[in-house]
């Protein structure tokens, strides 16, 4: 599942107060508003709950099947073969009994036969933890040359040789049968603060109504708020809206505080019971991701916000807010333009973008926008945000709360991205290697996102519009590059404390927030006291630890490989190249991929490119904007 957010730091949810715009956008109060070609068809995973519910009794019989072949898997090559293959098939049907109640609540967050049913799922996978954790202890007692012989002497087992070597690389770290099995009756505690998260921030999330300056109301909701900060010139308004949403998190802030504690608690607990140096060791060691990837980045891009500061102020000065910048004016138009994208209009734009990726990609990507893999619309009770989310054997379902803006034009071919790279890996890689992992999992989607700006830039001769897009593209780095670097060293931060017995508390951790912002935007943003609070409103922090990184890392990776395959003398090959890195999945270490593809992410080349780029942009939109 992958989230994206555009300048989560700038961008705040208000609904919509310009009726002009508003025209060019369809809205909706409830789902069944929602006319069907614009909603996810479920259907394809299950037709009903009666379906469901014998598919989850089924997998319960099969954790028994596999639980008969404790004690015997070593003994022969048979018997590793039939506990693989059981355990392939129980894991394919687990993930369609687990995605089937998670996307429904997505799209019905106060459903609560919805509720009912994911908290089923989860409550089997729970099961499934403690049953087959015998597994892997088990395994690691057949010597590595004998479990690799077994595999190079059959060919049904060759599915499964980078599976194995991964689990003899992470082999120190795997515990005692017993001490494994202690370890999985903790998972669905493990799982409570991420859900109790979940609740709080979605299905009881009670957003603030205000009155702007010309006597109309409207409740700061998370869906239109690009647009009005688009769009309203106030500068009383934006910062209104921006102070209602964010006080209903400072309102709850103690108990999102705690909540974010007992994740980076139970992170801890599970590192040091599985004889890791610290959290991070031990969210990067089965990746085989050198810690110093990590370090690096977060690092690299502190010491180098120059760019992001020279962006701040060249955007105050064409404004005219000259020492009076605020953030909640980091999305006002710099062009006065109320262009904006219907999503049937964005669709076509992206088709055509995504051109020189050959007919089969195009073909499949237009499959995915018209065969119900997508939930387009806003309206109340439905997740905010976006993400792409695979069920293998289906298909993938991406998320939107699509409101016309250019930015949402740009989120819909992010998530496109996703789900080509998942559909290209289900059709190319056998089950046991087609999840392809995080690190490399925004390669495809912010690809896909430049390949709509050349096709923009292109298309467009209006100076206004090509101004709205290299501030597209800025925002681009400075939310998918900077930002995320930004969260990634805050969750360094605070899971350090964590691992080193200090208290986290709400203010701690505005504190912490404060100071990273501070250092990153210096005195070219004034940093308003109600924006202390994002920290409680980043929903990886509390279901997906350790995964923003890896956007600014993506990014980095996908910039190199646009930049390689435009400095090709042939690119129709190098187009080729890129595809077989999405058609790989998980076949080998995410590194040794983008090796492979021709980006080194170990070098610090790979980082400061991008924050040349940016520098680049903002010498381009300069030029632009004295065209106007």
């Amino acid at each position: 599942m992958h989230v994206k957010t555009f300048l989560p730091l700038l961008l705040l949810a208000v609904t919509l107060m310009n009726t002009t715009v508003m025209s060019q956008n369809k809205t909706y109060k409830t789902r069944d508003e929602v006319p069907a070609e614009f909603k996810w068809n479920l259907n394809d995973i299950y037709p009903d709950w009666k379906t469901w519910e014998e598919d989850f009794e089924e997998v319960k019989n099969l954790m028994d099947e596999l639980a008969s072949m404790k004690g015997k898997v070593s003994e022969s090559k048979d018997n590793l073969k039939e506990t693989l293959k059981k355990q392939t098939m129980l894991s394919k049907k687990a993930i369609r009994l687990y995605s089937y109640p998670h996307l429904m609540k997505a799209v019905e967050s106060s459903n609560p036969e919805v509720s009912q049913r994911l908290q089923q799922a989860q409550y089997l996978f729970a099961m499934y933890s403690t049953k087959m954790s015998w597994i892997t202890p088990e395994l690691l007692t057949i010597p590595k040359e004998k479990m690799m012989d077994w595999i190079d002497s059959d060919s049904e087992l060759a599915d499964y040789k980078f599976s194995m070597e991964k689990m003899y690389h992470s082999q120190e770290h795997v515990l005692s049968e017993d001490m494994e099995a202690l370890l999985s009756y903790f998972t669905q505690v493990n799982n409570a603060p991420s859900t109790i998260y979940s609740e709080l921030a979605n299905s009881d999330m009670n957003y603030k109504e205000v009155e702007l300056s010309d006597g109309s109301k409207l409740k700061a909701t998370p869906g239109a708020s690009k647009q009005v900060l688009s769009f309203n010139k106030n500068q009383d308004d934006r910062r209104k809206v921006s102070k209602a949403l964010y006080d209903v998190y400072d309102e709850n802030k103690h108990a999102y505080a705690a909540i974010y504690n007992a994740v980076c608690q139970s992170d801890w607990a599970s590192a040091q019971a599985r004889k890791y140096e610290s959290t991070l060791d031990s969210y990067l060691h089965g990746k085989n991701i050198p810690k110093e990837v990590y370090l690096n980045l977060v690092e690299t891009v502190k010491e180098n916000t120059e760019p992001l500061q020279r962006y701040a102020k060249m955007r105050a000065k064409v404004l005219g807010l000259e020492g009076n910048y605020h953030r909640y004016d980091g999305a006002l138009s710099l062009a006065d333009s109320d262009k904006q994208y219907p999503y049937e209009e964005a669709r076509e734009h992206i088709k055509a973008s995504v051109a020189p990726l050959g007919n089969d990609y195009s073909s499949k990507l237009s499959t995915a926008m018209s065969e119900g893999w997508l939930d387009v619309y806003e309206y109340e009770g439905k997740r905010p945000g976006a993400f792409s989310s695979g069920v293998y054997g289906v298909h993938p379902y991406m998320l939107l709360n699509y409101s016309a803006t250019m930015g949402d034009m740009f989120t819909l071919s992010h998530e496109l991205g996703h789900t080509m790279h998942t559909l290209l890996a289900d059709e190319n890689q056998p089950y046991p290697t087609h999840g392809y992992t995080i690190f490399v999992a925004e390669v495809a989607s912010t690809f896909n996102e430049r390949l709509l700006l050349d096709y923009m830039m292109e298309k467009s001769e209006d100076p206004k519009e090509r101004i709205e897009l290299l501030t597209q593209a800025i925002d681009n780095i400075t939310g998918t590059f900077y930002m995320q670097t930004l969260f990634a060293d805050y969750e360094l931060q605070v899971h350090q404390m964590v691992e080193q017995g200090k208290p986290v508390t709400a203010d701690v951790l505005s504190g912490i927030f404060r100071g990273l912002v501070d250092k990153y935007y210096g005195d070219a943003v004034i940093n308003d006291d109600f924006y202390d609070v994002i920290w409680a409103r980043i929903h990886h922090f509390y279901g997906m630890p350790y995964y923003v990184y890896q956007y600014a890392t993506s990014y980095a990776a996908s910039a190199k490989l646009y930049e390689n395959i435009m400095n090709s003398d042939d690119k129709e090959k190098a187009f080729a190249n890129y595809l077989e890195l999405l058609k790989a999945g998980g076949n080998d270490y995410p590194v040794n991929q983008l090796k492979k593809a021709g980006v080194d992410m170990t070098q610090p080349e790979s980082v400061t490119a991008v924050i040349s780029q940016l520098d680049e942009l903002i010498n381009q939109l300069e030029k632009e904007l004295e065209k106007i």
